[in-house]
Parts: C-alpha cells; structure tokens; sequence
C-alpha cells in the first residue's frame, strides 16, 4: 500500500511539473511574438515616416515650397499623425500583454522554488519583487520613454505639431513666428497627452490582480484584467437562511 501511494504522488507530480513546464514554455512564445509584433509595427510606422517625409522634400524642391507643397503637407503630416496613434495603442496593447504574461511565467518560476529548494544552487533566484525586473520590465521613473509605444509617442507628437506649425504658418502668409506659436505647444500638448495615458495604462495594469492571493481581503468581484478597473470591494452579502 505504501509503495502504491508512493507511485500515485510520483505520478501526480510528474503530470503537475509537466503541466507547468508546458504553460511556462507556452507563456515563453506568447511573450515573443507580443514583442515580434510590437516590432513589426514601429517599423512599419518608421518606414511610413520616412517615405512621407521624403516624398515632401522631394515636393518642396519641386514646388519652392509653394502651395503644393502646403497642399501635400497637410494631408501628408496628418495622416502619419494618424498612423502614429494608431500604432502607439496597439504597441502599448502589446506592451501591457507582454506585463501579463511576465507576471504569469513570474507566478511559475516561485512554484518551481517552492516545490524544489535545491533549484535556488542553479537557477537564478531573486526575491518575489524583483522577478519582473529579472526578465527586463524595470519600473523606473523614465521608463516610459524607453518603450516602443513612447518612442512612437515622440514621433506622433513631432508629425502632429508640424502639422499644425504647417497651417499656421499657411494662415500667416507663411510667418515663422506664428508657425512655432501654434506647432510647438501642440506638440507638447500631444506629447504630455500619450505619455499620460501610457503612464495610468502601465500603472493599472501593475496593480490589477491576476491570482488569488492578490485579491484585496474583502472584495468579492474581481475583473482579470480585461477591462480598466481593478479589484473592487463590496459589502459581504449575508447568508441564506436554509428554510
């Protein structure tokens, strides 16, 4: 009897480290193909850019920067503009399902030290905190200008300030003062604008739960981060009386 209990937990174990190794490696791949695609699309709004600005040099040589040019511009710059936003909230979409799936292969490798201590003499180990700094998502303070999505914010902000600088200075008979007045604080503006929300994005998504024991004591609805708000806490219902 014993040596029978003995091979059922073997077996249990075996079926449960296999369980989690494949859930590891799967996370693994997810976790790639967030940053192949996140890749992809900046480089495909990069080149967007270039050919863009290219194509209205080449326009602005041609035309002596006449009305032409501000014809072309205008509908050049604002419609890369658009491409700019569109891939800085996909990227940033990216960027929040890569912090899942970290968190998920995080939650894995504490099961593997937990069920195996001798694993801390060969595996790197870090405390609980510090496992998502581990696989390369710090939380410092400019952290937000070093993503893919705030280096397209940037950009979007540049293209978009110099649309605006574009028709101000058509307005004004071509004034550079009335150019940089209108163009610089807009791309300020834009730029404050989706560094901001990047930066609430990346704080709720740091602070939804997404296993049980992060659940706040009390609360008894919890959205798994798939909507914008977190755990929420309600009164406790009282208990059915049994007729």
């Amino acid at each position: 009897m014993i040596d029978e209990a003995h091979d059922t937990d073997a077996e249990l174990r075996a079926a449960e480290i296999s369980i989690v190794t494949t859930e590891h490696v799967t996370l693994q791949g997810a976790r790639s193909a967030t940053i192949a695609e996140s890749s992809s699309r900046a480089t495909v709004f990069l080149g967007a850019v270039s050919g863009g600005l290219v194509a209205l040099g080449l326009i602005a040589t041609a035309t002596r920067v006449g009305a032409a040019f501000t014809a072309f511009g205008l509908v050049v710059l604002p419609t890369l503009s658009f491409l700019g936003l569109v891939t800085f909230e996909r990227v940033l979409q990216s960027g929040i399902e890569d912090h899942f799936y970290a968190r998920r292969i995080a939650q894995l490798r504490g099961y593997y030290f937990e069920r195996s201590r001798e694993l801390d003499r060969y595996l790197f180990s870090v405390p609980p905190e510090g496992r998502l700094q581990m696989q390369g998502l710090p939380a410092r303070p400019w952290q937000d200008f070093l993503t893919i999505a705030g280096m397209v914010a940037v950009i979007t902000a540049v293209l978009a300030g110099s649309a605006v600088a574009l028709l101000a200075a058509a307005a004004s008979h071509h004034s550079l003062l009335w150019a940089l007045v209108f163009g610089v604080p807009a791309a300020v503006a834009i730029l404050a604008g989706l560094m901001r929300a990047q930066h609430r994005t990346w704080m709720r998504a740091r602070g939804e739960a997404m296993f049980v024991e992060e659940v706040p004591a009390g609360a008894t609805h919890v959205q798994w981060h798939a909507g914008r708000k977190g755990p929420t806490s309600r009164p406790p219902s009282p208990p059915a009386r049994s007729p």
